[in-house]
């Protein structure tokens, strides 16, 4: 019997922000769906707009499974996560030990494609997740402000910070032409 998509169905019960006041709580496979999304689109900006020439498919199905070593490790917050370079080292081993013990859930043949999605090796896939990811984070800052919970003003301001340090033109081209639409209501929208 191979486990290795009922374990990535339970990305739903790890909750992320642990250590902050929610007004809606969000689980991991939310958040790697929304990352997902992003992450796509930051690709075919890349593409449409700036003369790349990346996969946004794999971009995308790299996305879905950037956090699934969570359902073996749990969602450790960003301030312990990130405090010091030992702690960060320790745990990049750990969820590389986490990815291989799903991969081993699955049959020996479709190992290899799966091991493409949850440790992609082109970098250019990489930076994309990442870059959507922390914009994932960024927006999940600004609903919980939308909602009035000052808890997220610091981390709205961390993440805004983090995404200017990417240096990307699709991910300003995003911010620039997407990213105000996530601080108006629903009868904003329209």
């Amino acid at each position: 019997m191979n486990h290795f998509f009922a374990y990535i169905a339970r990305m739903r019960f790890i909750n992320r922000w642990a250590l902050m006041r929610n007004s809606a709580t969000e689980n991991v496979q939310e958040h790697s769906h929304q990352v997902a999304v992003l992450a796509h689109a930051l690709a075919v900006i890349r593409n449409e707009l700036f003369s790349g020439r990346i996969d946004p498919g794999a971009v995308a199905v790299a996305a879905l499974y950037h956090d699934a070593p969570e359902i073996l490790t749990g969602d450790l917050p960003t301030p312990i996560k990130y405090q010091n370079p030992a702690i960060r080292q320790a745990y990049r081993q750990i969820e590389e030990t986490a990815a291989e013990k799903l991969l081993a859930m699955l049959p020996e043949e479709l190992r290899e494609t799966y091991d493409k999605a949850l440790c992609p090796v082109d970098p250019d896939v990489e930076t994309l997740v990442k870059a959507a990811d922390k914009l994932s984070a960024h927006i999940k800052c600004l609903e919980e402000l939308k909602a009035g919970n000052a808890e997220f003003r610091r981390a709205a301001e961390q993440t805004a910070k983090a995404l200017d340090q990417f240096k990307l033109p699709e991910l300003d081209y995003f911010r620039d032409h997407f990213m105000e639409s996530f601080r108006l209501t629903l009868d904003e929208l329209e």
